[in-house]
């Protein structure tokens, strides 16, 4: 069920460098990685990845990494050449003949956008310090973007900066959307990719309208459907709320459409209307070290892949009202026929401070499959680890590795929201998961409105369909750790007996597991703890 092709992969600057790669199936969080540069130790680390500096320019250096086990056991997991480059020129914004302000008033729109078409390989857009105001921008291949400490990347609050709108997919359909701050590509779920090596990276902050534009955004196009929407009755309550019709014409923060090798490294980045950063029919998408924030953005993700493939997110902080992470393949009807799943999504290193964490779905009716996690922490959140459909998707979701996390649970299941448009004939498949080395506290915490409020949950839910050959299937849970919510020293006994191997539901007189509709799930060495508080 877990081969998979082992990662070693890098990003460079001219005098730096990212090298990441996977943790290996046989690893163990206390095990540690050697970094040689050109056949010498330069570092040991835990994690896995590491920041290579003070490096030459248009260089080529020689990177292995060694794994070292708790034991006296090394195992060498491969070689990397990585290739630095060369020295690019400065495109200043604020000097001639651009000539930007950044004194947080003055529209820099089109100064912006005329540094952005100027670049080429051979330079780079250098944003200095100060606040820079603008609408949205477009990001051509080949663009480097460089913000100082300091700067400021600031979206405006109105829609008419948004426009003309763009081909783009919002909640699993294709449509025409607002324009968001940076744009990359041309969506054709039918063509290759259009956009290609961009690396966005620095010091300095991509902030959006935030909520104020979601508002106005939503109002235009409610007042443009209002006959439309009423007219739709009691289908209305297929939507997730009434006004979310309205809000599907939202831009994104960073939006990338049959994008390739786009890099985004180093910034604060948030506050977009809707979803952070979106990459659509995309491939090698790689965001690191960055800060994402959405708080009091309502649907405000941070990082979404949707039918994208081989997409890497680490070493990354999330204050995200909505999902830190929300992978996804398209929408019932349409993502069942486009059929462009998302797969070799790799996740570690991250910290969601608060939100909903990461999910799979609600739409995955291309598929999603291969996504791995790893040594994250993520307790305070809405969702924990999340996988989740609506019986109309149809699609699948397979082949899901989350090892070494602190999760406030795990749920695996049916939801009853965002389920507008013709269902599938199949009801999806939840299949073909394992769970490994987790902490998990039985609570979540709701911090809408500012509540902070934790509840009582189960910390593993699992819920099938209710159709033959459509439970929740082959999926392990080995070495977790569960704050004990019923208090009960028996628990584990119990949940042997009325769940391994079972479809049914269990036992009512404990809720730290609850399963309906599944087959072929196996618990290995589980563990009950006092909770902590």
């Amino acid at each position: 069920m877990m081969d998979f092709d082992f990662l070693l992969d890098y990003r460079a600057l001219d005098t730096e460098a990212e090298v990441f790669w996977d943790m290996p199936l046989d690893a163990t969080p206390s095990c540690r990685y050697q970094v040689f540069v050109d056949g010498k130790k330069a570092d040991e680390v835990s994690k896995t990845h590491y920041s290579l500096k003070d490096l030459t320019p248009d260089t080529t250096y020689e990177v292995e990494i060694v794994i070292c086990y708790p034991s006296i056991d090394q195992k060498s997991l491969g070689q990397i050449k990585v290739h630095t480059n060369s020295v690019k020129r400065n495109i200043d914004v604020t000097k001639a003949p651009y000539n930007a302000v950044g004194d947080g008033t003055h529209m820099n729109t089109r100064a912006l956008q005329d540094a952005l078409d100027a670049c080429d390989e051979s330079s780079r857009v250098y944003i200095p310090t100060g606040t820079f105001l603008t609408g949205a921008l477009n990001v051509h291949s080949g663009t480097e973007i460089y913000l100082e400490e300091g700067a400021l990347l600031q979206g405006t609050e109105d829609p008419l900066d948004y426009l003309p709108k763009i081909h783009s997919r919002f909640e699993g359909y294709e449509m025409e959307c607002y324009r968001s701050l940076l744009n990359l590509g041309e969506l054709d779920h039918d063509a290759g990719f259009n956009c290609e090596n961009v690396t966005i990276h620095g010091k300095g902050s991509i902030i959006g309208g935030g909520w104020p534009l979601a508002k106005a955004i939503a109002k235009i196009e409610g007042d443009r459907l209002k006959e439309y929407i009423a007219s739709l009755g009691d289908k209305i309550k297929d939507y997730e709320r009434p006004e979310t019709i309205a809000n599907r014409f939202r831009g994104r923060l960073i939006n990338m459409s049959n994008c390739r090798n786009i890099w985004i490294h180093g910034l604060t980045l948030g506050y977009a209307p809707s979803w952070n950063i979106h990459f659509i029919y995309s491939d090698q998408i790689v965001t690191d070290h960055c800060t994402i924030k959405s708080e009091g953005i309502w649907n405000g993700d941070g990082w979404d892949p949707d039918s994208s493939t081989n997409c890497t997110l680490y070493a990354c902080d999330f204050y995200t009202e909505d999902d830190s992470v929300a992978i996804k393949s398209g929408k019932n009807p349409e993502g069942n026929v486009i059929n462009r799943p998302t797969k070799h999504i790799r996740v570690f290193d991250c910290v969601t401070n608060f939100g909903h964490g990461l999910c799979i779905g609600s739409e995955m009716s291309g598929g999603v499959e291969d996504v791995r996690l790893w040594d994250c922490e993520m307790g305070p959140t809405w969702s924990g680890i999340e996988i989740k459909a609506t019986k109309k998707r149809g699609g699948y979701v397979r082949n899901i590795l989350v090892r070494d996390i602190t999760a406030s649970h795990i749920q695996m299941h049916s939801v009853g929201y965002n389920d507008d448009g013709e269902g599938s004939k199949v009801p999806p498949q939840l299949s073909d998961c394992r769970f490994e080395r987790m902490y998990l506290l039985g609570r979540y915490l709701d911090n809408n409105a500012g509540r902070n409020e934790w509840h009582d949950c189960p910390s593993i839910l699992l819920c099938g369909f209710d159709e033959p050959g459509y439970e929740v299937s082959n999926i392990e849970f080995k070495d977790i750790t569960m704050e004990d919510l019923a208090g009960r020293s028996d628990f584990y006994k119990s949940v042997a007996e009325d769940h391994a191997n079972s479809s049914g539901s269990g036992s009512e007189a404990n809720k730290n597991i609850h399963m309906e509709y599944c087959k072929n799930i196996s618990f290995e060495n589980m563990t009950l703890v006092p909770r902590t508080k």
